[in-house]
């Protein structure tokens, strides 16, 4: 019940994986380093220096020079196993729990009971000698010392939760119980039988705090998925406007633009309003000439009437924008499409490790990828031949008419591709379909479609046939095929575009540098901590936020304010 709902999958790769990038800092200190070797190497006349004298150090202080160095290298071979031990705890619970635990880590809060846990400790090691202690005869008088600090211990941890609610004396308590541990200690017990108690409290405090963790994901993954409250606020009084405006069952757009391909086309799967007006917004201030510019907005049919209203109160240049009711569409245009839900870009987290060095070479991706609602684009738009498609979690920075004078050849999809990942290495994922093992995966965010190719070579026809082989039990399990579905459909018909157009990870990497996402031409924050989020990774909102509608009187009265 608990497990966190998000759609993993681990993959193993037999190549060296590739630092994914450099931080300002790093490359900074690389850059000293060159400096100063540079500056060593430099030619010009050196002057004679004279050899120092040689001095024998004593015996003693070359035994304790060795003692020393002995010290120190146990001090650091101590400090890489302890380091080495926190990278495979991580790394771990990134396999089991994702970005949950990045973000745990970023939000840890300072503890407020960590005497309350010291207390808590030694309560346990008590407990676990004192039976022993108890049997042993002539220990009567450390027996009833060893049982008071017990029950004083309980006293106190049963009012107490947090170190504030700690009496005054405790740090004398803590000491008095401290000296009867260290002399049972020095008893001659059964210690078959602490070691049995010892295990019995680490296996019990293991199982709670995994508990915890589980539960800490579970609502870390909740959080992510559902609506706020502000923004359902505002999805409900933009509803409601919209009925009771005059405008009601008008619509005064230039149908004509929708349909021209003189127009560059934008296609937006969305159900959030605030997110689908940043990245009509952001494209728009980026475009040198935004009235060239159409946006569909494909939405919900508890969304649609919200969006339409939105877009009709507030003005994007002279860029239109349509907003369509996905589902109505579906149900009149392909009543035989027994999905009529609309789906949006499905999210995969995929930990990458390599098979020669499994414990160095490990890192998390979020992969994103078509649903199915996209492989009904082109049923939708037949009128036209050419779109882009722009996820609702993308800002863009740099105009992207350059995409439209693109020649893809035969090619169906402009696509990032992501060759951290190659097919053969989704051999688990991808079953008995024949596949080019070397071919490498590509992200959707934004994506150059070629409308006309994608109906020559019958995409969506082979998608659907795709489909037969996927057994679909729920909901659940098509959302998880998409990955090999939408792989294997576009297999051979990706046409890269250049991996500076979009930037990815800024819904879960914290280790962006602030110069590499300013220079990028679009941001993509693929991953649980989407910008509009109170999980949302705060050095990466402002991108976001530069490009959100202010002043909006509804946005006022629920209190939007991501």
């Amino acid at each position: 019940m608990m497990d966190a709902p998000e759609k993993k999958i681990p993959i193993s790769s037999d190549q060296n994986i590739p630092e994914k990038r450099i931080s300002k800092g790093s490359a900074g200190v690389i850059d000293q380093h060159k400096q100063i070797d540079s500056h060593s190497r430099s030619g010009g006349a050196k002057p004679k220096v004279l050899p120092a004298p040689k001095v024998e150090p004593s015996k003693a202080v070359a035994e304790s020079t060795r003692e020393t160095r002995e010290i120190s290298k146990d001090v650091q071979g101590q400090q890489k196993v302890a380091k080495a031990d926190e990278v495979e705890k991580a790394k771990a619970c990134q396999l089991e729990f994702g970005s949950y635990c990045l973000w745990s880590i970023e939000h840890k809060e300072v503890m407020k009971d960590s005497i309350v846990k010291r207390l808590k400790d030694q309560l346990f090691v008590a407990r676990s000698y004192y039976p022993s202690i108890a049997k042993l005869q002539g220990y009567e008088a450390l027996t009833q010392e060893m049982k008071q600090n017990i029950q004083e211990h309980e006293r106190v941890l049963s009012v107490s939760t947090v170190d504030a609610d700690l009496p005054s004396f405790i740090n004398k308590r803590m000491e008095q119980m401290e000296r009867t541990i260290a002399r049972s200690k020095s008893c001659t017990v059964d210690c078959k039988n602490v070691d049995r108690k010892l295990r019995q409290i680490l296996d019990m405090t293991e199982d709670e705090a995994h508990f915890h963790m589980k539960q800490s994901a579970f609502l870390y993954n909740l959080g992510a998925q559902t609506l706020q409250k502000s923004h359902h606020c505002l999805n409900m009084r933009l509803t409601l406007e919209y009925f009771k405006s005059s405008s009601f069952d008008s619509d005064d757009s230039p149908s004509g633009k929708f349909s021209s391909p003189k127009y560059m086309h934008y296609v937006i799967l969305s159900k959030n309003v605030l997110a689908a007006s940043v990245v009509i917004n952001s494209t728009v201030s980026s475009c040198k000439d935004p009235g060239n510019l159409a946006f569909h907005i494909l939405t919900d049919a508890q969304n649609f009437y919200a969006m339409k209203h939105w877009f009709a109160r507030n003005s994007y240049k002279n860029a239109v924008i349509h907003v369509l009711n996905y589902e109505a569409i579906i149900l009149e245009k392909l009543p035989k499409d027994n999905i009529q839900q609309l789906y949006l870009p499905e999210e995969f987290r995929v930990l990458i490790r390599s098979i020669k060095q499994p414990t160095e070479n490990t890192r998390m991706e979020y992969l994103s990828l078509f649903s199915h609602s996209h492989f009904l684009i082109p049923e939708i738009f037949k009128y036209l031949n050419k779109v882009v498609l722009l996820d609702d979690d993308v800002v863009v920075q740099r105009d992207l008419s350059f995409l439209w004078n693109i020649d893809m050849g035969d090619k169906v999809n402009g696509a990032v591709k992501f060759c951290g990942l190659k097919l053969g290495q989704m051999r688990n994922v991808l079953g008995k379909t024949a596949y080019d093992p070397k071919s490498c995966a590509w992200m959707s965010g934004v994506n150059l479609i070629n409308l006309d190719k994608w109906r020559e070579h019958n995409v969506t026809e082979n998608y659907l046939l795709l489909m037969k082989k996927f057994k679909f039990k729920d909901e659940r399990s098509l959302q998880a095929a998409a990955i090999p579905l939408s792989l294997l459909s576009f297999q051979h018909l990706i046409y890269p575009l250049d991996e500076k157009l979009t930037l990815a990870g800024l819904g879960y990497d914290y280790g962006i540098d602030e110069e590499v996402a300013q220079r990028a031409a679009s941001l993509h924050y693929n991953g649980n901590m989407k910008p509009w989020l109170e999980l949302g990774i705060p050095d990466y909102k402002k991108y976001w936020r530069r490009f959100l509608v202010r002043g909006d009187r509804f946005m006022d009265e629920c209190n939007v304010n991501p």
